[in-house]
């Protein structure tokens, strides 16, 4: 019997200290002090920046190149004159939509946040508040898309295979460049 207890025991004591050392360690330790719990201040910093934030990857990863890598591949593409202006067009518009929704995007996550620390949260608040982000979401990866969707209106197959191998995207299967409709 005295076996058995300790046996008992030592189980005991295992399952405790491994029980402590992930109470140590959670995921999201640390991120209790950040000014808005569900973004990080790079997340904040990308989305006031109007930065991709993988919402283009869609587009990017199919073919769709995105206008700020066109630019700084401009020369190793041969961008001519006219196909330089277009996407610094694309590129300026679709950056002033991002930071402008990159902005409606914290100031909702900071309300939603804001309502959980202050307690005035219910099920209704809670539904609205959540449905105003992914609204402006959706907006905000609608703008990104957009903006390699007109993109590749731009460029001619040629660029748009070169893009994808300068990018590391393109194997040898040729997989990525896709037949589109261009603008030559």
């Amino acid at each position: 019997m005295n076996r058995k207890i300790k046996i008992a025991f030592a189980t005991a004591l295992t399952l405790i200290t491994g029980y402590i050392s992930a109470a140590e360690s959670p995921p999201y330790k640390g991120e209790e002090t950040r000014q808005i719990k569900a973004l990080s201040e790079s997340d904040i910093t990308g989305l006031l920046a109007g930065k991709g934030m993988g919402y283009g990857k869609a587009a990017e990863l199919n073919g769709y190149p995105g206008p700020k890598h066109v630019l700084e591949l401009s020369k190793e593409l041969s961008l001519n004159a006219e196909q330089q202006k277009k996407t610094e067009t694309l590129f300026a518009l679709m950056e002033a939509s991002a930071k402008s929704l990159g902005a409606e995007l914290i100031a909702a996550e900071r309300e939603l946040d804001q309502a959980f620390a202050n307690k005035k949260i219910d099920a209704a608040t809670l539904a609205e508040l959540v449905n105003k982000i992914g609204q402006i979401e959706s907006q905000l990866r609608t703008a990104h898309l957009n903006a390699h969707l007109q993109q590749v209106k731009v460029l001619n197959e040629q660029q748009i295979a070169l893009y994808m191998i300068l990018r590391g995207y393109n194997g040898a299967d040729g997989h990525g460049a896709h037949h589109h409709h261009h603008n030559k």
